[in-house]
């Protein structure tokens, strides 16, 4: 049941409720995209899929109707009636707890799954970073964000947006952005645009933890040569650079994830 802001609008207003800005509700109101985003999860019968936003439950229920079983996330309480309502006969788990304080990888360790989500801007990076690195059970990823934290998510080697999510992603995973999706899809209309990002998993090197801490080391003083910025973790830092083929005069954003991982082989 793909829900139009029309009647988004009426099912808030039938339960006394209405978007909360504080945690960065704007729903998703165009069947269209809904449709999109399905198809792009590849979901069929039978197929798990975690949803983490559930908000008003057009997604959610366009998931089932493929034939998904969901385990949908809700933070906020307040929708219950609403989720319980839209979901009602539909092979969905509704789970009205913060995301960000679940353990993906202990709660899902069998998969494969699928997360589908429409992330809430101040929460996406730092979820989509720790399921990749400690939620091996999820295949694929299908997440819409802010375009920016997309944009970051995709980005390559000399990219102005490449930076640790990237090379998370990159030690993690293949992305690829789907499509970028308009302000006016949503209800209330954020100020920023939206892109739908698919990250398809592939198995993580080993010292796939030590990379992303040299990333983080690294691009915490990205202005700064290698041999400076990661002089903490080598008192012979060039000579370990140097040893793998990295000039120790190139910077953080120079380095591709595959970098990353040579050193932290090195020195591990």
């Amino acid at each position: 049941m793909s829900q139009t802001r029309t009647e988004i609008a009426a099912l808030l207003d039938r339960h006394g409720l209405r978007p909360k800005h504080r945690l960065g509700q704007h729903f998703l109101a165009d069947p269209n995209v809904t449709r999109r985003i399905v198809a792009a999860s590849g979901v069929g019968s039978g197929d798990r899929v975690v949803e983490i936003g559930a908000g008003t439950g057009t997604l959610t229920a366009a998931l089932a109707e493929a034939g998904a079983r969901v385990v949908a996330y809700e933070m906020d309480e307040g929708l219950r009636p609403i989720l319980e309502e839209v979901t009602e006969g539909l092979d969905v788990e509704l789970r009205f707890i913060d995301a960000t304080k679940a353990d993906f990888g202990a709660g899902f360790p069998d998969g494969p799954w699928t997360l589908v989500a429409n992330l809430p801007y101040n929460v996406g990076t730092g979820l989509v970073m720790d399921i990749l690195r400690l939620a091996p059970a999820f295949a694929r990823l299908v997440i819409m964000v802010q375009r920016e934290v997309g944009e970051r998510f995709v980005a390559g080697v000399g990219d102005d947006e490449y930076g640790v999510p990237s090379v998370v992603v990159g030690i993690h995973g293949e992305a690829k952005l789907l499509f970028r999706v308009p302000p006016q899809v949503f209800y209330p209309a954020p100020r920023v645009e939206s892109v739908v990002i698919g990250i398809d998993r592939k198995e993580a090197p080993p010292h796939a933890e030590r990379a992303v801490e040299l990333a983080k080391a690294a691009f915490s003083k990205r202005r700064k040569m290698v041999r400076a910025s990661l002089a903490q973790v080598s008192p012979d830092i060039v000579a370990v650079l140097e040893s793998v083929g990295i000039e120790p005069s190139v910077r953080a954003e120079d380095l591709a994830p595959e970098d990353y991982v040579r050193l932290a082989e090195v020195l591990s």
